[in-house]
């Protein structure tokens, strides 16, 4: 992409609301052809306005955890435009409960969207962007997808998840000319703090007072975030055009700050297992 004034063809996951809809509004306003996925086309038309009527925009109604509209998504998208630049991964949704609070529906809901609706997106636009022997993958990740907090497990679950395949991705798609980018953005000014966007569990228990003032403190957060939604869309932008860029795209100074502890705290225990674990080896000849 970089280098060149040509329309590039991008596709983005969870386009309705939040970082996703902000980047689909500056992609079409930059000239660039988007297929944004949504469960609701009408919510994201309305949002989009005038922009909605633009030749350049697909809009179409995905259910990320059905492999056959995905493929057909990203079929229509190369049949539309011909071909397929740039993947954004962005739906999901937030979490916020203990562990024992946390159901198997719930789980498997959240994994459904974060894990297995990513792996539908991949299987079907890489096969695509082989051919071209060029794209970029964007999974959009969390910095809670490098450090956990009480109240978060299984979101951070499914961004530790996305993490891992993420990196091990990067490295079978390199030689194909095929670049990943993981974004980890801290708390941006969009929904998803709103009742809407965050699920909570349908029991609670008594034995969680940390995580009942975490939830009372994140709702609370909500219209104050650190973040500037339309920042992180233009550096996610700016970052896509990159051929040098690091693995890791962290977004907002508190991601940062909780990604440098995480990574001090990792040296702490690897500094303090450095004899131990050796110790569990066979002995060398």
């Amino acid at each position: 992409m970089s280098g060149t004034t040509t329309a590039s063809t991008w596709l983005v996951t969870g386009a309705s609301r939040g970082m996703g809809l902000e980047l689909v509004r500056q992609l079409l306003a930059r000239g660039d052809n988007v297929a944004a996925t949504t469960r609701s086309v009408e919510r994201l038309t309305a949002a989009l306005g005038g922009s909605a009527d633009t030749g350049r925009l697909l809009a179409l109604s995905v259910d990320l955890t059905d492999q056959a509209q995905v493929e057909s998504a990203v079929q229509q998208t190369a049949e539309r435009f011909g071909r397929l630049d740039v993947v954004v991964n962005n739906a999901g949704y937030g979490y916020l409960a203990a562990v024992e609070e946390t159901s198997a529906q719930d789980v498997r809901d959240m994994l459904d969207v974060q894990i297995a609706g990513v792996w539908h997106v991949l299987r079907a636009a890489l096969p695509v962007m082989r051919e071209q022997r060029a794209g970029r993958i964007i999974n959009v990740s969390s910095v809670l997808g490098l450090t956990a907090v009480p109240g978060w497990a299984l979101y951070c679950a499914g961004k530790f998840a996305l993490e891992g395949l993420s990196e091990a991705l990067a490295a079978e798609v390199a030689d194909f000319g095929i670049k990943v980018t993981v974004v980890e953005p801290g708390y941006f000014r969009t929904s998803f703090l709103t009742p809407d966007s965050l699920a909570l569990p349908a029991e609670t228990c008594e034995h969680y007072p940390a995580v009942r003032a975490m939830v009372e403190d994140h709702i609370k957060l909500q219209g104050h975030q650190l973040g500037d939604p339309v920042k992180a869309a233009a550096a996610i932008i700016e970052g896509a055009g990159r051929d040098d860029g690091p693995l890791r795209q962290l977004l907002g100074s508190d991601a940062h700050a909780y990604a440098s502890a995480k990574v001090d705290a990792l040296r702490a225990d690897l500094d303090a297992n450095a004899v131990s674990a050796h110790a569990t080896d066979f002995p060398q000849a």
